[in-house]
């Protein structure tokens, strides 16, 4: 029924005329954020089904980035979750809409796990996904949730390089 999941696309024939098209960074976080935003009406299924069925139904790249970003926020929710809670001002994740809460989850993976994209790279980037995805107010809030986030994860690393 459903394809291997590790390869995440449906098999193409081999050939020179055949060549999978790469993706920018920008392509990728955008299909990431619609399997957050899908994962989260879904919340009962296995994430490794829902992210196969994607991959197979909308001819989903087989992206590195994509598949590691997907399952470590997953994997790594309830820190992710901790962090966005902290820096929410009294909003629990719960409360937020879905595509915020997605957009929220992608950015702050990247800040805590992908150390090679710079911090204001990703707030950047999940700005643009919010004015893309997302009621027009959910921009401010978002952003100043991510530059909260942000000025912790610079603070912590200032005191251990004093160290």
């Amino acid at each position: 029924m459903l394809q291997n999941i590790q390869q995440c696309r449906k098999d193409i024939p081999q050939g020179s005329e055949i060549v999978m098209a790469k993706i920018s960074r920008r392509e990728a976080r955008e299909i990431l954020a619609g399997l957050l935003f899908e994962t989260e009406f879904r919340s009962d299924e296995d994430i490794n089904g829902i992210f196969a069925l994607a991959c197979e139904d909308r001819d989903i790249p087989d992206n590195d980035y994509i598949r590691r970003g997907y399952f470590g926020i997953y994997d790594n929710a309830v820190q992710i979750d901790e962090m966005i809670g902290k820096h929410s001002k009294g909003w629990k994740t719960e409360r937020m809409s879905r595509m915020s809460r997605s957009v929220l989850r992608l950015c702050v993976y990247e800040m805590l796990f992908e150390k090679d994209i710079p911090y204001s790279v990703s707030i950047n980037e999940a700005i643009e996904l919010t004015k893309k995805f997302d009621d027009e107010k959910a921009r401010p809030f978002v952003n100043g949730i991510l530059n909260s986030v942000k000025n912790e994860l610079e603070s912590l690393a200032a005191g251990e390089t004093e160290k």
